[in-house]
């Protein structure tokens, strides 16, 4: 399970939920515009845009679970099991790896126009990174400033969605979950109105009423509708700390607490960080399950013009200011 968001304030915010039962040995990582990409089955990349994203890096690779690159698009993939379908090797398209996907994109294009032409001739192929390392079912959103596109590889084909919510969670397929928005049309952050009855006289016993029905569990379903509204009527205070805040509590809103989500086997799924890109500074901030204080990195911060990752483990323990 995962949820991922976009948030336009005096800025521009991205950022997910990565909700897991397992750490991967995650760390927040810039690849440099000189940093050679060796794909698979495409030529290598020599020069391209830089990236600051969330990454595992195996054998010199980053792994991104997303991230951003120099001119703000950015990307996440979320898993997208019995569903994402990745096929053979096509000729006349583009031949990527599943894991290969997010740099694939992000080194090659800077708004999501470009990003839609290339991945319309890009081809997922079914191959893993390493015995150890399968291919993940996923399914990915893409965002810059203005707008956002889901992406899902199904048996059926490629489908691009336009993301008007800019929120994308699991299963079932994207168009479920737009549709499914219509049943919460209703809601409002105001005060309700009693449309019950004119015979009745009923009247709000509490505040929030507006929101009532609003679900609140831990399915995918439910974390879309429940981040979708509170995104779409968040308010922050304008400034550039005030928006970065308020991205984190929208995040808060759907974060799985440890416990609440059992695997079997004595497996828990629980949100293992959050994270929110400011994209148009390229700083990205992260909170940890056990570490409530927000870190950032700033990608210009770093040599961008590097042939060598920069890498920086994620801070973890909980950070407490006492005040006496």
């Amino acid at each position: 399970m995962c949820m991922a968001a976009t948030y336009k304030d005096k800025d521009h915010y991205f950022g997910r939920n990565l909700d897991l039962e397992i750490s991967y040995g995650q760390k927040v990582v810039v690849t440099p515009r000189n940093k050679e990409f060796a794909y698979r089955h495409e030529n290598a990349e020599k020069t391209h845009l830089a990236l600051i994203g969330m990454a595992a890096v195996v054998d010199g690779c980053p792994l991104y679970f997303d991230a951003t690159n120099e001119n703000g698009l950015s990307m996440a993939g979320l898993n997208f099991p019995g569903n994402a379908y990745y096929g053979e090797m096509k000729e006349g398209s583009h031949n990527i790896a599943p894991f290969e996907f997010i740099p694939w994109v992000l080194c090659k294009c800077s708004t999501v126009e470009e990003a839609r032409a290339l991945i319309s001739g890009t081809n997922l192929i079914d191959e893993n990174f390493s015995d150890a390392l399968p291919a993940s079912p996923l399914h990915w959103i893409v965002s810059d400033r203005e707008s956002s596109i889901v992406v899902e590889y199904m048996e059926s084909g490629l489908s691009i969605y336009d993301d008007p919510a800019g929120i994308l969670t699991n299963n079932p397929p994207f168009p479920f979950h737009m549709h499914n928005l219509a049943n919460y049309m209703n809601l409002s952050a105001g005060v309700p109105e009693n449309r019950f009855s004119k015979d009745i006289d009923l009247r709000p016993y509490s505040r929030g009423m507006g929101a009532m029905g609003l679900p609140g569990d831990l399915s995918s379903a439910s974390r879309f509708v429940k981040a979708a509204f509170t995104k779409l009527n968040s308010l922050s205070d304008g400034t550039e700390e005030g928006g970065m805040t308020q991205f984190f509590h929208i995040m808060d809103s759907v974060q799985q607490q440890m416990g609440c989500c059992y695997l079997g086997d004595e497996k828990y799924e629980y949100t293992i960080y959050t994270s929110c890109c400011d994209t148009d500074k390229g700083i990205y901030y992260y909170r940890t399950y056990g570490n409530s204080q927000i870190t950032g990195v700033d990608m210009h911060r770093t040599d961008l013009d590097s042939d060598v990752l920069a890498e920086f483990p994620l801070v973890e323990g909980q950070h407490v200011l006492m005040q006496n």
